[in-house]
């Protein structure tokens, strides 16, 4: 399948290309599929105010293909939709600290779609996402999402609770939330899809080189 690529601030040079396949992609899907046309943009870029230098991109990544599936994280300390734009979904306070991240703009490409069944390829994104914020020391996740993915978090184990009641907006049902991100949330979520290893490619090389040194190392100890 694919392995889900980090990029930030300290390698986004490296990803250009990607990143404009990204945000194209996500035209795509969120104006040209859903209707958001409210983000619509005449250079076929879907990119919004919290598109910044601070936002974490995980992007899916196969190789003679690109990226086929995406997401992205924002810290909750610096502008994001929640605080900026829906405040209102959140009305005792919007959750804000060091450990929280905002989560948004999942895709999968249709070509990796199954509807009316798991979708390996979204598997892989939310086991990215689940990796990714154990590593940095991320324990919660905060949403701007429809009320549908209540559902789908819980049965991935993350633990969904609202933050207030939901609201409609351009013909949705949208509610605010709060996940965790923890070991069992990693654990469900690779329960669900059958996913055995991690999906982070930075994370799979490290791993894979140390097969291949500790295989070396075994065959010298035996004269292999």
């Amino acid at each position: 399948m694919f392995h889900i690529h980090i990029v930030d601030r300290s390698n986004r040079g490296a990803y250009r290309d990607e990143l404009e396949q990204h945000y194209r992609l996500r035209h795509e899907i969120y104006v040209g599929e859903r209707g958001w046309h409210n983000l619509a943009r005449p250079d076929g870029r879907e990119v919004d105010a919290f598109d910044t230098v601070d936002t974490v991109y995980l992007l899916g990544i196969l190789p003679g293909k690109g990226v086929v599936a995406g997401s992205r994280l924002v810290p909750s300390l610096k502008p994001h939709l929640m605080s900026d734009v829906f405040p209102q979904l959140a009305p005792q306070g919007v959750p804000r600290a060091n450990d929280i991240f905002e989560w948004t703009r999942i895709f999968v490409v249709p070509a990796l779609r199954r509807p009316g069944s798991p979708c390996l390829a979204a598997g892989i994104v939310y086991c990215g996402i689940v990796e990714f914020c154990l590593q940095r020391g991320i324990s919660q996740l905060s949403i701007v999402c429809e009320t549908y993915w209540i559902n789908r978090l819980a049965k991935l184990g993350w633990n969904p609770r609202p933050l207030g009641r939901p609201i409609e907006h351009r013909g949705e049902t949208i509610i605010g939330l709060m996940v965790d991100m923890g070991e069992a949330a990693l654990e469900t979520t690779r329960g669900a899809y059958a996913i055995t290893h991690s999906v982070l490619w930075a994370q799979y090389h490290q791993d894979a080189s140390r097969s291949v040194n500790l295989h070396d190392t075994a065959g010298a100890a035996t004269g292999g």
